[in-house]
């Protein structure tokens, strides 16, 4: 109790003492002595309360919990000024985030990592693989995954959570290290489960702050009632060595046996013997190589799966949105079905692709993005941002705008067709939620496979199958009622925590079309 006092008292001082050469810090909620703007915020849903801040406020707010300045950023305009332009000083990562992640045996992991040589080589790695350029060479893997996941549901449409969440695992495994899952009950794909359901809950900011502020709080036992941070971390510590080891030598194996086919790892490991010079050159590769890829599939897997659930939702609450869609695919490809659709369709699908857009917008599964922090200090429009600060862009607020996207708690793919948009609003880009896949050098480096398969899911599913509500759900249209889940990402509230993929609570129904 006496060294807690004492850290408290500390920081409070450490605090009032900060000099802020004269300016005002941006404007906020009064902060209570020394917790701070801990009062009044969801802290499963953060996004809310600093939405609200941000309309009393502005665009950008200043508040603090306990020692931790964050500023959160409410509108595309200064995300763009300070994420964007001024990235040299927004690049790194919060230090309380990476603390958390130490105790969590995930230092390693890129989306995390601050602004370093370490990072950069995990940028490469992911570059050479995800670019644009080598994206397009993945669309065959993520169109048989698709097949896949229309074959599952018509066997099972129940469990469609585990359908999905087998989608999108499936393809970033099979790019990331050409390991093929299995089309249920895969093992290894349960581990990753088990771990992304412990990072989403945990790996907050909210979270990074109060344990770097109580690192005493790392040294409670398990049992201890309320210590279910530190059971998350002693499970995910004996999770990582199998999630971050095992597919890695799958590939070096293949590779030993003539075996191997493309793949991110395998490319990268045969760039790395063409051009590395040493033994200590080779080994900091190979371990760069490792952790990267192990952080991109978990990424990329969770985001996807929480995608595909918020495209579902609107289906059922949108069925009007639906129909148009699936006229615009009957089109193209028959409605007796003569053929599933295909990527060299897309061009022919716009209204296919607004849905995708608006799905991005109308709840966006990373809402508070993952939180940057301030190199040095700053001044933005008269205001002080203090070094060390962490900065939060509130992509929930950005897509709420309602001078970019009227009526923005409706999902509308009609915004982003041509007359629709000139009829509407004035507001140029209209159809630019790249605020969805985040903000300068940390801008998220799968967007374009990401993007390529959501389409491969949104226009297969909605070839074969009418997404109906079940009877008796009784949900609004801008889906009041339905229960998010809190963390990193949001999706539909399970039913079962511990089975976060195997279910999702929206009780909807699959039925073939014909």
């Amino acid at each position: 109790m006496a060294q807690t006092l004492a850290l408290a008292l500390l920081s409070l001082v450490s605090f009032v003492k900060r000099d802020t050469k004269g300016l005002p810090l941006p404007p906020g909620p009064p902060p209570l002595p020394f917790v701070g703007n801990v009062v009044g915020i969801d802290s499963d849903h953060p996004w809310l309360a600093y939405s609200r801040w941000g309309s009393k406020y502005g665009e950008i707010v200043y508040s603090r919990l306990f020692s931790q300045d964050i500023i959160i950023i409410n509108s595309e305009r200064v995300a763009h000024d300070l994420l964007d332009r001024r990235s040299q000083n927004y690049s790194t990562r919060p230090t309380g985030v990476m603390h958390v992640l130490d105790f969590f045996g995930v230092e390693f992991s890129s989306i995390f990592l601050p602004y370093s040589d370490r990072w950069r080589l995990h940028r490469r790695i992911f570059h050479q693989a995800f670019r644009s350029e080598a994206a397009s060479s993945f669309r065959p893997i993520q169109m048989r995954n698709a097949h896949h996941l229309i074959l599952n549901l018509l066997a099972s449409p129940e469990p469609y959570g585990t359908h999905l969440h087998t989608f999108s695992t499936s393809i970033i495994m099979s790019v990331t290290y050409d390991y093929s899952t299995a089309p249920l009950d895969d093992p290894f794909i349960a581990l990753v489960e088990r771990s992304l359901e412990i990072s989403v809950r945990e790996l907050r900011p909210e979270v990074a702050a109060l344990v770097a502020e109580f690192p005493i709080l790392e040294k409670l036992p398990s049992w201890f009632p309320g210590a279910g941070f530190v059971r998350g971390a002693i499970l995910q510590r004996s999770l990582v060595p199998l999630i971050v080891d095992t597919p890695f030598e799958h590939v070096k194996k293949n590779m030993a046996a003539g075996t191997a086919a493309p793949s991110m790892v395998s490319d990268a490991l045969n760039r790395m013997q063409d051009k590395a010079k040493s033994e200590e050159e080779v080994a900091v590769l190979e371990k760069a190589i490792k952790e990267a890829s192990s952080s991109g599939y978990a990424a990329a897997s969770e985001t996807t799966t929480s995608t595909l659930y918020v495209f579902l939702l609107a289906m059922v609450l949108y069925p009007e949105v639906q129909a148009r869609a699936q006229a615009e695919i009957d089109s193209i490809i028959g409605e007796a079905l003569e053929r599933l659709p295909d990527w060299d369709d897309r061009a022919s699908m716009p209204y296919i692709n607004a849905v995708i857009r608006e799905t991005l917008r109308w709840f966006p599964v990373v809402p508070l993005g993952v939180a940057h922090a301030t190199v040095n200090d700053d001044v933005y429009e008269g205001y002080y941002i203090p070094k060390g600060a962490t900065v939060m862009a509130n992509t929930w607020a950005m897509a709420r705008n309602p001078e970019k996207y009227p009526n923005p708690t409706r999902f509308m793919p009609e915004r982003y067709m041509s007359k629709v948009a000139v009829e509407e609003s004035s507001t140029r880009d209209r159809d630019d939620i790249s605020f969805a896949f985040g903000f300068g050098r940390r801008v998220c480096v799968g967007r374009h496979v990401a993007d390529a398969s959501l389409f491969a899911a949104v226009v297969n599913i909605l070839a074969i199958f009418r997404v109906e509500r079940a009877p008796g759900w009784n949900v609004g249209p801008d889906a009041e009622g339905v229960e998010w889940s809190g963390g990193l990402t949001t999706l539909s509230e399970p039913a079962n925590a511990d089975t976060l993929y195997s279910r999702a609570n929206l009780p909807l129904a699959m039925r073939k079309k014909r």
